[in-house]
């Protein structure tokens, strides 16, 4: 009842999560290469629009080189941000990493092959690739009054995991329709505890962070010793999750060593015909849409605004709870993060305006200096 009593009231910060277990990170931990590839003006007109929006952190990483870090308010570079959705491309990596290591066959796998207990049910057509596109067929996203509605005990139950294993709904035939919903992100757990005979919280440590020079921190459990949350609220530094998307934008490859599958990032960012920007813990920039959100694109939930199209083409993103985002550009080489709290209501938040600002300096030559120098 504390929990639903804390999340119906909209407590945030790390006091929310009442039980946190340890997410290590790289033992010696070093700092990206700096560079001054972008007009310093572009930089500051970002930085100045991020900081007007309750950010925590802004970033920049521009072929190779760290061009822009910024922290606001009492946000340090060690300080873990409260990721909320931002943990879900992380439990979608994680399963690329099961997948090179041959714990797990394919995105096309049924989950029943580890979920055990829906073989010789319905939920036995259920792929990989569905869950971590929201294509499964559980039971959408929404609000549930009730404290004992199958929603808030799939989230804030000290076994929430086998609430959802057991007793979360099949409502529509998976694979035919798009609907947000935690249980799908939640779900990556067992599913990477069962495959790799691993704790989730150890997985992501040993296969995900510290290959890529991450740092650690901590992961919302759902009880003492119990399963971690893997469809939100990893506490990670901002940097961390920057390096999700410098590994993406690599294609998975990090310093020379293939950490995902090939073809597994464009299968991420792959959409569908049930919903054109949702692709597997990420979103797609493109086409055009004014508003727009995680959710099926006939709910008009969560929302968020964009002046103008994505100046790139090829953008895809990570869009966590509260505009945190992790915009990632392959043909430009470039990531930018940007992370805090929900930004004011007024003036409306423009999620196309960070990458947008920077895309137009790069294209438009407005570039200074050498990477790396």
């Amino acid at each position: 009842m504390r929990r639903y009593q804390q999340y119906v009231t909209g407590e945030t910060g790390i006091a929310a999560y009442d039980t946190l277990g340890p997410l290590d990170g790289v033992r010696k931990w070093r700092p990206l290469p700096a560079g001054h590839s972008i007009a310093p003006a572009a930089l500051a007109k970002a930085r100045d629009y991020a900081a007007s929006g309750n950010s925590s952190a802004f970033m920049v990483w521009h072929k190779g080189a760290l061009v822009e870090q910024d922290y606001f308010g009492d946000t340090h570079e060690d300080t873990p941000i409260i990721s909320k959705s931002l943990s879900k491309p992380l439990a979608v990596i994680a399963v690329g990493r099961a997948i090179v290591a041959g714990k797990i066959a394919s995105l096309d796998q049924p989950m029943a092959d580890f979920i055990t207990e829906w073989q010789g049910t319905p939920r036995a057509a259920i792929t990989i690739r569905q869950v971590l596109g929201m294509r499964s067929g559980l039971l959408p996203q929404g609000a549930a009054p009730n404290p004992g509605d199958i929603l808030n005990r799939a989230y804030l139950h000290p076994y929430h995991d086998r609430i959802i294993i057991d007793e979360y709904p099949l409502v529509d035939v998976p694979g035919n329709r798009y609907e947000y919903s935690n249980a799908n992100g939640e779900l990556v757990a067992p599913l990477i505890e069962r495959a790799t005979g691993i704790p989730f919280e150890q997985w992501i440590a040993r296969e995900v962070l510290a290959p890529i020079g991450a740092r650690g921190g901590r992961i919302w459990m759902n009880r003492p010793d119990g399963t971690p949350h893997s469809g939100c609220c990893a506490l990670l530094p901002a940097e961390s999750y920057l390096r999700l998307g410098i590994l993406l934008v690599r294609d998975g490859v990090w310093e020379g060593r293939r950490l995902l599958p090939e073809g597994f990032v464009k299968a991420m960012v792959t959409p569908t015909e049930q919903n054109p920007h949702a692709g597997l813990g990420g979103y797609i920039g493109s086409p055009y849409v004014e508003w727009r959100g995680p959710a099926n694109p006939q709910v008009p939930f969560g929302r968020s605004y964009h002046s103008a199209p994505y100046a790139a083409a090829d953008l895809f993103l990570f869009d966590g709870n509260g505009n945190q985002v992790v915009y990632i550009v392959p043909s430009h080489q470039l990531v930018i993060l940007r992370t805090g709290e929900r930004p004011p209501a007024k003036p409306v938040w423009d999620n196309a305006m960070l990458p947008n600002i920077v895309l137009e300096a790069i294209d438009g030559g407005g570039q200074e200096g050498s990477t790396g120098k």
